[in-house]
């Protein structure tokens, strides 16, 4: 996709007509994304636990190695847009020396 500031304002798909809002993008980091996945994933081990017995007879127990491993590499990730978030402010706040573009 070709990033240019004259966008179309509408696409003709077929026979519709499709009209492009005139938003400004949100600054997502994708902390909070993470974070809810990560708590979705324990919830799920967690809700699982009580029918280990279940799942190993059903040969389902899968289903609760798959949430404990959710989880920690949810874990991972949470590191890593924490860290993104942080290097990004960083470079945002710090001075440019005089750059062209300096004045956003």
């Amino acid at each position: 996709m070709e990033l240019r500031d004259d966008q179309p304002t509408q696409h003709e798909i077929g026979k519709r007509t499709f009209i492009v809002a005139d938003v400004e993008p949100l600054d997502v980091d994708g902390v909070r994304t993470v974070e809810v996945g990560v708590a979705l994933w324990l919830i799920g081990f967690i809700a699982l636990l009580p029918f280990y017995s279940r799942l190993e007879d059903s040969g389902r127990l899968w289903w609760l190695w798959t949430c404990l491993a959710g989880f920690g590499l949810g874990l991972f990730g949470l590191e890593y847009c924490r860290r993104r978030r942080k290097v990004r402010t960083e470079m945002r706040d710090e001075p440019r020396d005089g750059l062209p573009g300096d004045d956003v």
